[in-house]
């Protein structure tokens, strides 16, 4: 055979693909490969690797039954050459193929391998687009260009124009772009979300959990008790029961948290639409049929349609924008390492107890948990960008660079100095017991600043102005809480910074 080599990566597993265009099944080879150096880079997640590696093995299977020739190499294989470009060197020796096509990838390290691979393998290497986004890297780099500010808002407007989504003419439905003021609420003792949709694992998805509960004991997590779509019929029907059963209320509760219920009104497909089983514009628009046929109202579908239109392409866009640069920022010179409760779970702080805990058994948490608990934490406690970035990368089974890095270095973390975030989002404890119930089970006290049983995310919080007040203080959007530090009496800013001191010291004690 002296056909094509048609490497298809984890998370590409669209039928749709460029990669996968123009296929010739009489000639072509398409390789996946379950290698070592990708699942083993940062310890990712054990429900993370069963998702990837047997939504990788039924896809397989399905290009197989519509005639296309697919070369599997399985992880414990005894010639798994542990990296993909020795796998793809290998395969065109054996195939002795002439060229090999591949979709352009979702990380910056292996997007700088691949543009060498050509000279290395001595045949042509044909990157193409990945047209599963609605916007592509130029695009939004040509959008950046000239601008003092990058925001989010203002993309996506250019998005919904561009794609006509929740569109009257040049208008947007409703009279306003965005209902994210509607979208706050905490949500009350006596709402009861469904339970989510599962899957029963079937023989393929039991052997990868055996495979990854055998060879990967050390990473964070379980696999015994995996449930998540591996196929793209099974995510289809997420997506749908989403629409069906959670949408409607999607976006008057999205931001808020409760005890024991990871899941809430959120869709869950993130997981899918990362790894390519589901695609944008389709649940974009099943979410946009939903407003149309009024079983759900425009808040919530603007909101769930703002998400993917606006910041997964914005963040895609901002990623490879700003790297390599960005892997490295670090705005406020931070080097803490990790508590060990970034891995256990084990604290007296119910807020950080319950979204580590829900994050070690899931793989998921939803955005506020990651947002404005761990990743608030996390700044307020000046951890390395570099260590956070990894930990979000590894944990999250819808986590891949592109996404993490924007959404931890510029939205968490403030690391890049204000290019994607109009200011830190940081918050004491009032926000989290305003967006959730976890400070009612809590050995802290949300009410005090200061003593034994105030609130570590309080003094915190404060100390955390207090040391960058000579750059935040300068920022607009900071002047109305430097406003509320200047009434504060000396003595209880040296107490809160007296008590900051004693918990970061303790941190790196521990």
């Amino acid at each position: 055979m002296s056909g094509v080599l048609r490497l298809v990566l984890g998370d590409q597993l669209s039928e749709s693909m460029s990669s996968l265009a123009d296929c010739d099944k009489d000639q072509d080879i398409v390789l996946m490969a379950e290698v070592r150096e990708e699942a083993t880079y940062v310890k990712h997640h054990k429900k993370k690797i069963v998702l990837l590696f047997s939504a990788m093995r039924h896809f397989a299977d399905r290009l197989r039954n519509n005639g296309i020739n697919v070369e599997y190499r399985y992880y414990d294989d005894d010639n798994n050459q542990g990296s993909l470009l020795d796998e793809v060197k290998l395969a065109v020796a054996t195939h002795h193929c002439t060229a090999v096509v591949v979709t352009f990838p979702g990380e910056y390290r292996l997007l700088k391998s691949m543009q060498q691979w050509q000279q290395v393998l001595g045949v042509p290497v044909d990157i193409r687009p990945d047209d599963r986004f609605i916007s592509t890297p130029e695009q939004f780099s040509k959008w950046a260009e000239g601008r003092k500010q990058w925001r989010m808002e203002y993309f996506y407007r250019d998005m919904r124009r561009q794609t006509g989504l929740l569109m009257e003419g040049d208008q947007p439905i409703g009279g306003k772009w965005n209902f994210d003021h509607d979208n706050r609420k905490g949500m009350p003792a006596d709402i009861h979300p469904p339970k989510p949709f599962t899957v029963s694992p079937d023989d393929i998805t039991t052997s990868v959990i055996e495979l990854v509960e055998r060879t990967f004991s050390d990473h964070m997590g379980s696999a015994k008790d995996f449930r998540y779509a591996v196929t793209r019929e099974q995510a289809l029907e997420v997506a749908n029961q989403f629409i069906q059963q959670r949408l409607p209320n999607f976006g008057d509760y999205q931001d808020a948290m409760r005890e024991g219920d990871v899941w809430l009104f959120h869709s869950h497909i993130s997981f899918y639409l990362n790894c390519g089983l589901l695609l944008p514009m389709e649940v974009m628009q099943m979410a946009e049929q939903a407003y149309f046929d009024e079983s759900a109202p425009l808040n919530a579908v603007e909101g769930f349609i703002r998400q993917i239109l606006g910041w997964r392409e914005y963040v895609r866009g901002f990623y490879w924008h700003c790297m390599p640069t960005l892997q490295h920022d670090n705005y406020f010179g931070h080097t803490r390492a990790l508590p060990d409760f970034y891995w256990t779970a084990h604290t007296n702080m119910n807020c950080m107890r319950q979204c580590i805990g829900d994050t070690r058994q899931h793989a998921y948490a939803h955005h506020i948990q990651r947002l404005m608990v761990i990743g608030n934490f996390s700044l307020l406690a000046g951890l390395d960008p570099v260590a956070v970035n990894e930990w979000y990368l590894l944990v999250y089974a819808d986590a891949y660079e592109w996404v993490e890095m924007p959404n931890v270095s510029g939205m968490i973390l403030y690391a890049d100095g204000g290019n994607l975030a109009s200011k830190p989002y940081i918050a004491s404890g009032q926000y989290i017991n305003r967006m959730s119930d976890y400070c009612k089970n809590c050995g802290y006290a949300v009410s005090k600043k200061t003593g034994p049983k105030a609130c570590p995310f309080n003094y915190l919080y404060w100390d955390f102005l207090i040391k960058h007040q000579d750059t935040l203080s300068k920022n607009p959007r900071m002047a109305l809480i430097y406003k509320s530090l200047s009434r504060m009496s000396e003595e209880n800013i040296a107490l809160m910074q007296q008590q900051a001191e004693a918990l970061l010291n303790k941190l790196e004690s521990a």
